[in-house]
């Protein structure tokens, strides 16, 4: 009742609307999605801090071709190991090295896909 209320005052856009919209925004800052729970008929949405910050980076021991390449991830939102190649001038081998190593960290994530096409993810 108090929803429809809000509703019929112009507070709320519609029913369920704001979920999707925090798990877009969760998303478009590379965040986990939220976890929605009804607990004791109530909702409790729990939110994940950005890890990707300073102190995180730093704790990873990551080289600046690394820290640059989760900086291109975020503005771009995917590389391939191609693009990786051209922004720092190295070989095959040293980008897939590079980018592996970022996987093993849990920093990325790999497309699912081996070589040409694939790519990686925040």
């Amino acid at each position: 009742m108090l929803a429809d209320i809000f509703f019929k005052g112009g507070l709320i856009e519609a029913w369920g609307r704001g979920t999707l919209k925090i798990i877009d925004e969760c998303k478009k800052a590379y965040l986990p999605e939220p976890v929605i729970e009804e607990i004791t008929g109530g909702i409790c949405v729990t939110l994940h801090k950005n890890r990707m910050n300073e102190n995180f980076i730093k704790s990873l021991d990551l080289t600046e071709r690394q820290i640059k390449a989760i900086e291109f991830l975020k503005e771009k939102g995917r590389i391939a190991n191609k693009d990786y190649q051209n922004l720092f001038g190295v070989s095959r081998k040293t980008a897939t090295n590079d980018l592996i190593d970022l996987v093993e960290k849990g920093v990325i994530k790999s497309s699912g896909s081996k070589g040409a096409g694939s790519f990686f993810l925040l």
